[in-house]
């Protein structure tokens, strides 16, 4: 029996046609953001989906209405084959769009392994341009190798790059009109993040430092002007300076919710269908697909999730049980 080709449209008219798939919760790094205190448990081998498997779910979620993926992790560089896998994912008929997001630390090692597999788009993961700042942040001291990482990116005609710099008061604030300066000279586009105090991380006691006072920093450096969205654009509001080469983003999570138009699900690097970043809401693929269930079978759980998706995310609608494994959901 085959699948009729249909959408994933869920409760609110939002047609969810992202997924968002984490191939590993172990990572090289230990961001301060990241790992929740005390947290040292990671998932067993025979745990985590294997690539076979992810890949036949992705060839469901494609029948389904499925057209843009995102590789994360953990740190998805560090799991053997990646490569390999997302040269058999870049090859799926259906998908209009796949991309890759990494730390950098082993962007340069891969970077032709990573083009000849067809990614052509990446975000990389940078939130200060001061290497002891970056070890304090990230508890590893490898910005030489991240920054190296992202300028075989820029020669290798890697487009966009976008850098994901979390902003975190008190840490990095001070610092982030200097990101936003890499836009003039670099065709980058930087994005700045509202960091989400959720998961129990060594920040959670810290005030986020919202939108406004992230503009505010960057709009230092000049006027910014409005970017047009395009058709793949996610929730990052575009912006950039006369005259410089590439683009600012503000990723405003917290401040201002863009529930109303998301369009994602999440594969969890554990087998499980996450329909809300936030929301401690999911769906086990993982045990039916190893039990010999039938696509048709298995494609009823993404419905089942979708069914499931709220309208808004935790942090919007009050308090409650929120994820406490970003490294196994990929953000």
């Amino acid at each position: 029996m085959k699948i009729a080709e249909t959408h994933l449209v869920d409760s609110y008219k939002r047609n969810l046609n992202y997924l968002r798939i984490s191939i590993t919760d172990r990572c090289n790094l230990h961001c301060l953001y990241c790992n929740p205190k005390g947290s040292k448990c990671k998932l067993r081998h025979s745990e985590i989906l294997r690539y076979e498997e992810i890949l036949r779910i992705v060839r469901i979620g494609i029948r389904l209405g499925i057209r843009k993926v995102r590789i994360t992790g953990g740190e998805p560089l560090v799991r053997k084959d990646c490569c390999d896998f997302l040269q058999n994912l870049t090859q799926l008929k259906g998908l209009s769009d796949v991309s890759l997001t990494t730390n950098g630390v082993l962007l340069s090692h891969y970077i032709e392994q990573i083009a000849a597999a067809g990614i052509n788009r990446l975000n990389i993961s940078l939130d200060t341009l001061d290497p002891k700042k970056y070890k304090t942040i990230t508890g590893v001291d490898a910005f030489d190798r991240v920054w190296q990482g992202i300028e075989s990116a820029h020669q290798k005609g890697f487009s966009p790059i976008k850098i994901n710099v979390v902003a975190l008061n008190g840490i990095n604030d001070e610092e982030l009109a200097d990101l936003a300066a890499l836009s003039f000279n670099y065709p980058f586009h930087i994005r700045f993040i509202e960091y989400m105090p959720i998961g129990g991380t060594r920040l959670c006691d810290t005030e986020p430092l919202l939108y406004k006072d992230i503009r505010r920093r960057v709009e230092t450096l000049g006027t910014l002007i409005p970017v047009a969205r395009q058709l793949n654009d996610g929730p990052a509001d575009r912006w950039k300076f006369s005259g410089a080469a590439g683009e600012i983003g503000f990723i405003s999570a917290i401040s201002n919710h863009f529930c109303e138009t998301c369009n994602r699900l999440r594969l969890t690097a554990d087998g499980r269908i996450r329909p809300c970043l936030l929301a401690d809401i999911s769906e086990d693929i993982k045990t039916p697909l190893r039990a010999g269930m039938l696509d048709t079978e298995l494609a009823k759980i993404f419905f089942t999730a979708v069914k499931r998706k709220p309208f808004k995310h935790a942090e919007a609608i009050g308090p409650g049980d929120v994820c406490t494994r970003m490294n196994s959901i990929g953000g």
